[in-house]
């Protein structure tokens, strides 16, 4: 073996290059052998290696250098600022006091850069936690190379639920309910707040169309919350006030009305209103049932409240009748913010006799039309149309309003869109509301017409669950 004693190699040129050996050679550097480097390495990668800060222990918010391991010393939480991120950068942080749970340490990114692919803050709050993190590139930002991405702060990055019917969209997980039943989180993300942050639609059951020339069942009320940012889909666009639901890990019990159902008539109006859906604290009201006249004769004013729509979610339409306004059934009953609902329409009581239509979720029901006016009179009035939303990740209308019933030969209310059901023509029973919609019952016809029942609601919360 030949041996080469030198104190210094240095290229033949100035600024010129040494290269040691050939293509799939070996160099082997013997055990207790330091070297040293005072320059600017590269090619080498730093195989998750920093140098570890000893002589400062941090116990304020501080700004990371890339290259750098800092022992967290906090008697507060305190946070870390992220360098501006280029790949291959790398940070590491340990906690040197042992009281992450008590004091959250928070690892915020430079401006709008992600970590583990969010642009969210990364909370260590396990006691004795140390993490490492390398910036990769711009889709995935910083990522945690030290513990597996679970394991960051000692719980699950995301929520974690059951109940309901699942499916998934992508990264997020949807859980719908059409029936009662529990939707229960056993565990949240204690990595982003936002990662807790659900969105939910609450649709209650529609109320029964109006029996013999009745008006059409108002549409179950319709509520839907959501946080853009952190469940992004397209929401109804009456909704944008609403933000989503923070969870916690606990059981939420899960309500999903039912739909009214239809009686017959005249003088009979029982059991027609929808029945209220609810889930995560946040109630929808069920819809009103339609108007039913006092006595069976068409072309007959009926003066009593008998005819009048029910207030609900979405108010029913008047029956035969066109004596008051104030009979239409009014939506948004109770009164929330942004409406849950609108009202019904008002019935005729001229040749042909018909009923209004019920109200729905984004119209109110139409009036049927009177002698003269536009358009000519032979239709009862249609049902108000319902809310179309993305949350289960393709576009479903809900809440749409039943249609009015009228005398033979004549054009019955069509349902609104969103389950909402067609009134009828003549002898026989309005089309129920599509069930699991919330849509309103159609009204009966003329002269022993029964009014259709309403559509059960639906309960619907989506969340992200993974990334």
């Amino acid at each position: 073996m030949s041996e080469i004693k030198v104190n210094k190699i240095s290229p033949r040129t100035a600024c010129g290059t040494t290269t040691l050996g050939d293509s799939g050679d070996t160099f082997t550097i013997p055990a207790g052998v330091t070297i040293t480097n005072n320059g600017t390495q590269t090619g080498f990668g730093r195989e998750g290696s920093v140098n570890w800060q000893t002589g400062s222990l941090k116990t304020s918010t501080f700004t990371a250098v890339s290259g750098e391991g800092y022992f967290i010393n906090q008697g507060s939480a305190i946070t870390m600022n992220l360098p501006a991120g280029s790949p291959g950068a790398i940070v590491a942080v340990s906690d040197y006091a042992r009281n992450f749970s008590t004091y959250n340490f928070t690892i915020a990114a430079n401006g709008s850069e992600k970590i583990g692919g969010e642009t969210e803050d990364a909370i260590l709050n396990v006691d004795g936690q140390a993490a490492t993190f390398v910036y990769v590139d711009s889709t995935k930002g910083w990522i945690n190379v030290q513990n597996a991405e679970d394991t960051e702060t000692g719980a699950s990055p995301y929520i974690s639920a059951t109940g309901g019917t699942t499916s998934d969209d992508g990264d997020f997980r949807v859980h719908r309910f059409t029936g009662p039943g529990t939707f229960a989180v056993s565990a949240i993300s204690s990595i982003s707040a936002a990662r807790n942050i659900a969105a939910l639609l609450v649709v209650a059951g529609g109320g029964a169309g109006g029996s013999v020339l009745g008006g059409g069942g108002g549409a179950g009320g319709l509520r839907e919350f959501q946080t853009s940012s952190a469940t992004p889909y397209t929401a109804n666009p009456d909704i944008l006030a609403c933000s989503g639901i923070v969870l916690t890990a606990q059981s939420y019990p899960i309500v999903v009305g039912g739909g009214g159902t239809g009686t017959p008539g005249p003088g009979s109006k029982s059991v027609v209103p929808g029945v209220n859906s609810s889930g995560l604290s946040k109630v929808s009201a069920g819809g009103g049932g339609g108007g039913t006249p006092s006595t069976a004769a068409p072309n007959n004013p009926q003066p009593t409240t008998q005819g009048a729509g029910d207030d609900g979610g979405s108010g029913g339409g008047v029956s035969d009748m066109r004596t008051n306004t104030a009979y239409k059934g009014a939506g948004n009953t109770p009164p929330v913010s942004p409406p849950q609902g609108h009202p019904g329409g008002m019935g005729v009581d001229f040749p042909p006799s018909a009923g209004g239509g019920g109200g729905g979720f984004a119209a109110s029901g139409s009036d049927a039309p009177s002698p003269g006016s536009s358009p000519s009179p032979g239709q009862a009035g249609p049902g108000g149309a319902g809310g179309t939303t993305h949350i289960t990740g393709s576009p479903v209308t809900y809440a749409g309003g039943g249609g009015g019933g009228i005398q033979p030969g004549y054009t019955a209310g069509t349902g609104g869109t969103g389950g909402g059901g067609a009134g009828k023509a003549g002898s026989g029973v309005g089309t129920a509301g599509t069930a699991n919609t919330g849509g309103g019952g159609g009204g009966g016809g003329t002269p022993c017409g029964t009014g259709g029942n309403g559509g059960g609601g639906v309960v619907i919360i989506r969340y992200k669950f993974q990334n």
